[in-house]
């Protein structure tokens, strides 16, 4: 329904499907909450995993019906696997002309990536501590307010701050792609994709579309602070800079940016034929993009040659930052196995030592560090299983690579078939349902969605 005043200015023809849409699913709500609001409101452990896991999938069936009823998606799967994208914030898309989609909703696509962004955040501050969700403790310890033990009484109040820097940085990155040239609609849909590290856009080009240096400047800058953790965020606007200049992982996730930025702008500039602010403004985009998660593209990298393909494959395992839109393994997973791995050798060669690891200048425990091996372990097998998966419904070696890669990394472009100026049209209606269950399992960090599937879960 949000979408309807853009497509009333247009002209569309999609103003009775919002409305139905709206109507319908609001029902549906309303008498969901009529008849389970007696119910017992205590959710423990178990519960909640199930609930989390629910309630994303029943937002993504709820949210492919504005484009069934419509017809600009007839097929259910399709509907289903561009919601499921848009509400992980994954960007992988199965439409071919995406002009061709009736303004209205072109706005609901952009939105579910928008509410899927914060709906995260708020998400790993509020339920995945709670179930011991690996790294996302971390993020708690950072967030201004809330302990792990007084997550309860004072998650709305942080909710409440989280929410309202989220909405800040939108209006404003609207604003200056106003300022740049972009018309109402399309600030408005980038601001909100952007924002959420979804990629999803109006055009079907991508940001390629826009050949404005100042709009993909700006772009770039709103996607490394989606990227960012959002409690810093929190210290930025109120002047504390000091917890953001400490911060290791910020520093790390800073640290690759910016390397693989120089060590991509050399390579490209020295093929010829591109100048100096060019070769640096499309590779700071491209690997700003494909780090964050975020998926938006401005160049094909995958003509840049072989040796950039991978550095760009490779890219698709890191992520954002903990407490982030973004998705994927996370930076700072990375950066404490770093750790981890670097100590380890002085552990061999100083048996008795007891050489914790540190992060931010606090110890971080053992129980973390293994589960953040366990997370990687799962990673990596899910990725090698995904990608077996795909080779047998049809895929060459390379997409189905590329494909388990990106949809498990909620990360959008990769290589091969799904390369950046391709799309998931093609990939068989199984395959969408694998790749929608991938979405999920990442977006999810693995073990939300995980741990139902095993025997102990189940027995009281």
């Amino acid at each position: 329904m949000f979408g309807i005043p853009f497509s009333l200015y247009h002209g569309d023809d999609d103003i009775f499907t919002l409305l139905f849409s709206g109507l319908a699913i609001s029902t549906i709500g309303f008498i969901t909450y009529y008849f389970t609001k007696d119910s017992n409101k205590d959710i423990r452990k178990r519960e909640g995993y199930i609930v989390v896991t629910l309630g994303w999938l029943v937002m993504s069936l709820f949210g492919s019906i504005p484009f069934i009823v419509h017809g600009s998606i007839p097929s259910f799967t399709d509907a289903f696997f561009e919601t499921m994208s848009g509400f992980t914030t994954t960007g992988a898309s199965i439409l071919n002309d995406i002009e061709a989609m009736p303004h209205g909703l072109l706005f609901w696509r952009s939105f579910t990536q928008w509410l899927g962004g914060m709906g995260f955040i708020v998400l790993s501050l509020a339920i995945l501590p709670i179930l011991g969700i690996g790294g996302m403790q971390l993020f708690v310890a950072e967030v201004p307010g809330p302990t792990k033990d007084k997550i309860h009484p004072r998650v709305r109040e942080t909710a409440k701050r989280l929410w309202g820097i989220y909405v800040l940085l939108t209006l404003l990155e609207i604003l200056l792609l106003l300022i740049g040239g972009m018309n109402l609609f399309d600030a408005v849909n980038h601001a909100l994709t952007t924002m959420a590290t979804g990629g999803f856009s109006t055009k079907q080009d991508s940001i390629a579309h826009f050949t404005s240096p100042f709009i993909q400047y700006v772009i770039i800058v709103f996607m490394f602070l989606a990227g960012m953790n959002f409690s810093l965020h929190y210290y930025w606007l109120h002047r504390n800079f000091n917890p953001i200049k400490k911060n290791e992982e910020f520093r790390f996730y800073t640290f690759l940016i910016v390397a693989f930025s120089i060590l991509i702008t050399v390579g490209i500039f020295l093929q010829g034929n591109i100048g100096v602010e060019k070769a640096i403004r499309d590779s700071l985009f491209q690997v700003v993009s494909i780090i964050t998660t975020t998926g938006f593209v401005t160049a094909d990298y995958e003509l840049w040659g072989v040796f950039f393909h991978t550095i760009f494959f490779l890219m698709l395992f890191i992520g954002g930052s903990a407490g982030s839109t973004g998705g994927g393994v996370k930076v700072v997973r990375h950066f404490l196995l770093i750790k981890n791995s670097a100590l380890e050798l002085r552990r061999l060669v100083h048996p008795r030592a007891v050489i914790p690891v540190r992060y931010n200048n606090n110890s971080v425990s053992k129980d973390i560090i293994f589960n953040i091996m366990a997370f990687l372990l799962f990673y990596l097998a899910i990725f090698v299983t995904g990608t077996i998966a795909m080779t047998l419904v049809g895929l060459d070696f390379l997409t189905a690579m590329g494909s388990v890669a990106t949809c498990l990394g909620n990360v959008g472009p990769a290589i091969e078939g799904v390369g950046p100026t391709d799309n998931f049209a093609h990939i068989p209606d199984i395959g969408k349902w694998i790749l929608s269950f991938l979405m999920l399992l990442g977006r999810l960090e693995l073990f939300t969605i995980l741990i139902i599937f095993s025997s102990a879960f189940w027995k009281k």
